[in-house]
Order: C-alpha cells, then sequence, then structure tokens
C-alpha cells in the first residue's frame, strides 16, 4: 500500500486549501482513511477521519472549516480547508487503516501566516 499525500503550502489567514491522499496497492480492505497533523513541538492529532460507510469525524478545531471526502473510482481521498487560522499551520498526514494494518504518507507542509 503507498499512500501520497499532496496540495499543502503557504496560504494567509482565511484562505483555503485542499490537500488530496492518493491510496495505492490492496486498496479494497481499507476501512478507513484519516487526516492528521503535527505543528512543531506538539503531539500529532486527528483532524477527520472517513470510513468506508461514508461516516466522518472532526475534530472540535476544525468543525465548519474542514471537510473531508472520498472519491472511491480514483481510491483518493480530500480535506477542503476554509477559513485557515495560524493554528492550522502543521504537517498534515494521511493514514490509512487496512485490515492488515495501519499506513502512513510521508506528509505535507501546511503553513498559515497571520
Amino acid at each position: 500500500v503507498q499512500i501520497v499525500e499532496s496540495g499543502g503550502g503557504l496560504v494567509q489567514a482565511g484562505g483555503s486549501l485542499r490537500l488530496s491522499c492518493a491510496v495505492s496497492g490492496i486498496t479494497s480492505t481499507i476501512t478507513v482513511v484519516g487526516w492528521h497533523r503535527q505543528a512543531p513541538g506538539k503531539q500529532r492529532e486527528m483532524v477527520a477521519t472517513i470510513s468506508i460507510g461514508e461516516r466522518t469525524n472532526y475534530a472540535d478545531s476544525v468543525k465548519g472549516r474542514f471537510t473531508i471526502s472520498r472519491d472511491k473510482a480514483e481510491n483518493t481521498v480530500y480535506l477542503q480547508m476554509n477559513s485557515l487560522i495560524p493554528e492550522d499551520t502543521a504537517v498534515y498526514y494521511c493514514e490509512a487503516a487496512l485490515i492488515t494494518g495501519n499506513y502512513w504518507g510521508q506528509g505535507t507542509q501546511v503553513t498559515v501566516s497571520s
């Protein structure tokens, strides 16, 4: 299983970014795909997850601003991030949970300037 994230970058506060997580390999056993983030000096935290049944879950800090979605045909999960604030600055990681284990991407940097 390979996971490739893209879409990070530098944006001003109030702006938007869309992250993409492309999952390839044995994807038929995927149960949940999630986005997590880690800011400097802080622990990695869950941002949003989406299950095979399209059930979504969000961290309180991003509810109403971020939206997770998936394109099943492309095996891609997106994270639309609106109304970004400097506190959203972090490396964002995609995680795919399969029956055989959990797989992580290498991360993409998101920097929000004030």
